[in-house]
């Protein structure tokens, strides 16, 4: 068998360990000697880290985790045949390597950001059209929870109005989308509670954390 045979499961599991990569966590411990966990919400994802170490940071962390999902994806699309759906599965796994990290014992964040740089390198459009809703929902209502949710719902329509009107749809970024949304509303679940309990904590921009 030849390289190529074998490279589509590397692109997996680089895809899957990199979204391990605890971002959230790491930042906090190297320049605030802070363990994220144990700040604000508990969450090692970027919105816990603004609250808990301010926007800077936040913002920060937002990138990279970004990152880790736009790497592997375009590594994808890169080097593997156009619609295949190891493109699609290596989505889905740097996602799920974000939310149940293999170095946090399975343990890790709603993978919001992590989804957002995956889907920059296969749905760019459907991205953007989700970014500017989770734009205006956070300006209106400063409820990240909610301006996640929303933009999550928003992006599945777009991505099912474009995907499956082309001659070929691909029915394994469809499918994919669909998984990844009912993951990040599930992932939400005390949020949705802590809204209709009208506790859920509004978002505050800082200089730093305290």
């Amino acid at each position: 068998m030849s390289f190529n045979n074998f490279l589509p499961y590397i692109i997996l599991l680089f895809a899957y360990l990199l979204g391990s990569i605890p971002i959230g966590l790491i930042v906090g411990k190297v320049f605030y000697h802070k363990d994220i966990r144990k700040e604000g919400s508990g969450n090692i994802g970027a919105t816990n880290a603004l609250r808990a170490f301010g926007t800077s940071t936040g913002l920060i962390v937002l990138l990279l985790d970004m990152a880790k999902g736009f790497i592997p994806v375009m590594l994808a699309t890169s080097f593997l045949e156009k619609g295949s759906p190891f493109i699609a599965l290596t989505a889905l796994l740097v996602i799920l390597g974000h939310i149940f990290p293999l170095y946090l014992g399975f343990k890790g964040g709603k993978g919001v950001a992590t989804a957002s740089g995956a889907f920059l390198a296969l749905t760019p459009l459907s991205l953007l059209i989700a970014l500017i809703t989770f734009i205006i929902v956070v300006a209106v209502f400063r409820y990240v929870s909610l301006a996640s949710i929303c933009a999550a719902f928003v992006f599945q329509w777009h991505c099912f109005a474009l995907l499956l009107k082309e001659a070929k749809p691909d029915y394994a970024t469809v499918i994919l989308v669909t998984i990844v949304v009912l993951m990040i509303i599930s992932k939400h679940k005390s949020n949705l509670e802590r809204l209709l309990n009208k506790t859920e904590p509004k978002l505050k921009f800082t200089k730093k954390g305290n």
